[in-house]
Parts: structure tokens; sequence; C-alpha cells
């Protein structure tokens, strides 16, 4: 038998102070009975002595001290399982928003989780093909990482992020894979977008949806990914799939935990954020991962904008140094009209050397990649020095380092957004790019690659 408290002491915008309660406890979830009988869902925030701070996920609008009755619940927020979520869209809360019927869970989950042990993790070290030459060829994606895209207002990151979600896959398993897709604080729009996308191209049967819309509560955009996690944890360990989720847009995840540390009146840490943000963060993306004896496994692929494409500010900031790496997007490339717009020389997978070569990808890839890359830098550095001094004070090689990089973003970065690259079609479009070039240039490639592929690239 629950116990009724009719005891509020005062209410604060979304928040509730009752006191005279017993045995209450953080994070427990509370039912709020209205004068009018209508009941409204809250959450425990803090309690302290017989005093219980508690948030009103619907708001606290129209709410009478005398005549409100307040039950707390004794849980946590749970989220029901089943295999019968792949297909369905669902709120922050785990409540459908498909029109179709609750789920009939095999068990409740509560969605905290708890990040892997370090001693039963296993290293990440199976390719993930995404389709998308600029991270497949040159920041590749390995099963059990969190890789995050740093973004900007106005770069098409809800496009890639849907890209992704269409195309990426393990090569060479004959395991299951799934998409968890959470969106927090997105507009109606977006949403619509979103769902639209997967069910046109099928891939909504693989995948689970959440979506946060942005006037719903910020508490809600709080449980969002947990709620994410917690599935994708099930789809994983219990049914041994191999699972992708993505996770947008954690700026609007950060901006409904400072506005909820604002309302209880916390100490402000770097700019207004919380001083817990950093493990807030961690709490989440650790969450990734691969168990050692298990087979699933969760790949983590969180999407943030930079507030003012400033990499400094806290959320990207402290994303970076819990996740293993980071896609970078750029305004610049965006404006020469170029899909997806990554800048893959400031971009890094740390764990990318883990998933290539022979056996995952192809014996060359690592000599290509590293290749490239030093290509693409030089070009750039002799189109900057173009650019102050003139083309006349380029060396012919140089000139031909300038015309490559222009050729690497518009062939090789550049490209559709309905193409699914492979991995092979990938490293042999690198093979014709640096056939372009002198081969006493192509120095970190071993000549036995350089016999073996450029003799064919020259030849297309």
């Amino acid at each position: 038998m629950l116990k009724e408290y009719k005891t509020i002491m005062e209410v604060a915008g979304p928040l509730m102070l009752v006191e005279r309660v017993e045995g209450v406890k953080y994070e427990e979830l509370a039912e709020i009975q209205m004068a009018d009988g209508e009941i409204r869902r809250g959450q425990v925030l803090e309690v302290n002595g017989d005093k219980a701070l508690v948030q009103i996920f619907e708001g606290s609008t129209g709410l009478d001290l005398t005549a409100t009755r307040v039950r707390f619940l004794g849980k946590g927020i749970e989220l029901p399982v089943s295999l019968d979520m792949l297909g369905r869209v669902f709120s922050g809360f785990g409540l459908p928003r498909d029109d179709g019927p609750r789920i009939i869970p095999e068990k409740r989950l509560d969605i905290n989780g708890f990040p892997i042990n370090p001693y039963a993790r296993d290293y990440p070290s199976e390719f993930i093909q995404t389709g998308i030459s600029a991270i497949d060829g040159m920041n590749t994606m390995v099963r059990g990482q969190k890789l995050p895209i740093f973004s900007a207002s106005g770069l098409p990151h809800s496009r890639l992020a849907a890209q992704i979600a269409r195309q990426a896959k393990v090569l060479g398993t004959e395991s299951k894979f799934a998409v968890v897709f959470a969106a927090m604080g997105i507009t109606f729009e977006e949403a619509d977008y979103f769902i639209t996308d997967f069910r046109r191209t099928g891939a909504i049967e693989r995948a689970i949806l959440f979506v946060n819309l942005a006037d719903d509560p910020a508490i809600e955009r709080i449980a969002t990914p947990r709620m994410a996690l917690t599935a994708a944890e099930y789809l994983a360990f219990d049914q041994n799939m191999h699972v992708l989720v993505i996770l947008t847009d954690m700026t609007n995840y950060a901006e409904a935990l400072r506005e909820i540390s604002a309302a209880r009146k916390e100490v402000p840490g770097r700019r207004g954020y919380p001083g817990y943000l950093y493990t807030d963060l961690a709490s989440i993306y650790e969450r990734a991962g691969r168990i050692r004896g298990r087979e699933g496994s969760i790949t983590q692929l969180p999407i943030l904008t930079m507030p003012e494409d400033d990499k400094t500010h806290p959320i990207p900031d402290l994303t970076g140094y819990i996740t293993e790496g980071q896609i970078i997007l750029s305004r610049e490339l965006h404006r020469k009209g170029i899909y997806p717009p990554i800048d893959v020389l400031p971009s890094l997978s740390r764990l990318k050397d883990k998933g290539i070569g022979t056996g995952k990808t192809r014996e060359d890839h690592s000599d290509t990649l590293n290749q490239l890359y030093a290509a693409y830098a030089r070009g750039k550095e002799a189109k900057e020095l173009a650019a102050i001094l003139g083309e006349a004070a380029l060396t012919e090689i140089d000139k031909q380092f300038s015309r490559f990089a222009d050729q690497f973003e518009s062939s090789y970065v550049q490209q559709g957004e309905e193409e699914d690259r492979t991995i092979t079609e990938t490293l042999n479009k690198g093979w014709r790019l640096l056939a372009e070039l002198p081969r006493a240039e192509l120095k970190r490639i071993r000549d036995e690659y350089l016999d073996k592929y450029l003799t064919v690239a020259e030849g297309e």
C-alpha cells in the first residue's frame, strides 16, 4: 500500500517540495494527483531529512497546494523491453509515439544501468562499415567504440545521422545488427524527417527510435539517452546483437541538464553548466563497448552541435576527453557544396588501427590512409601558400598536390546522400586519386602495395 502525502510545502516552476516524508529515495518516481483527479508524474531530485524535492514532468501549472496528493512509487524510471520494440517509435520516456500498442515486456530494466566493468571489457577490434568514405577510409569506426560527430548549427548532421543509421553494418558476421536512434530536443520537422526517412528506406525494421521534442519536459530529455542505451543493452547482451546507438543532439541534453541544475539552485560550473557535467556525460558514453564472452556489442555515435563553432566549449571539450576520437564537420566544406562536409584532418578515430588491415578491411588500408592524409595536408598547405603569394610561387609538385586536395574533396569526401560505398570501393577510389601523383611522392606506402594496387589504378 503506497502512502499518500498532502504535505506540499512549496512549488517553484516544475519543482515541488514535499515535507514529512518517510523512506523516499533519490530518483524515485512519484505520482501527483491534482484536485480534479488528473495524474501527473514526477521524480525525486533531492532528499534532505524528511523533505523531498520533486520535479514534475508535466509542470506545476494549476497545482493546488492543499488539495494535491503525492504518492512515491518506490522505484526509478524503468523501460519495458522486448524484441517487439524493433520497428517502433517511442517518446523520451519509452511511451509509444507511433499509434501502436504498448509493449508487452519480457522484463523491465532500470534506465540508469551500469557502465561495463573495465575488467570484463573486450577490446574493440571489428570494422563497422558506414558506407561513407571519409569515415570508413580515414576515420574507421570499430565495433564497441564511442565516436562522436562534432557539428555546428546549420550543418547537415541530421542527414548524416540518418544515412549512417540506414547504411551501417558489420562485415563478415552472421550476427544481427540493430540501430537504436535517440533524438533529444529536436523540432517537429526534424522528428518527421527522421521517422519518414527510416520508414521510406526500410531501416525502421531493424531500428528503435526514441524521440524527445523541443517542447517536451527537460527531465524527459535527460531520460532519453538512458532509455536508448537500456534498449541497446537488452538487444546486445540479452539477444546477442550488434547495436549502433546514435544520440542527437547531446548539446540539447546538456542544456536540459543546466536547466534542471539552475532550478535546483546548484552552484554553476563553466558557462553555467553543472560541475558534474563530465561525470554525467561519462555515465552515458561509458555504456558503450563489448563484454568478454558475449557475442553482442554496443557502438555509440553521439552527435553534438558546437555552440558558436567552438571546440573548446565545455560540451565538445568534455566529450572529447571521454570518447575515442571525433568526426568534425566543416562549415568551409559545406559552403563548397560538399556532402558530407567531414574535415578529415582534425578528425580522429583512436581505435581505427584495430579495425583495419588483413581479414578486416584490406591489407593496404593503413598505408593508403596515411598517404592520403599526408597528400591532402600537403595540398592544403600549397593552396594556403598560393592564396598568399599567388600560383606562380608554387612548384610543379605543389600544383599537383593542390589539384589532389581539390579532387580528394570533390570525389572522395563528397558522395551522394543515398550512396552506400563498400570499403573496397572506398580504398580503390583512394588509389585512383593517388595515381595522379608521382610514384616517388608516395613514400608512406610499401612497394609491394604500390606494385599490386597502383598499377591497376593507373590503368583505370
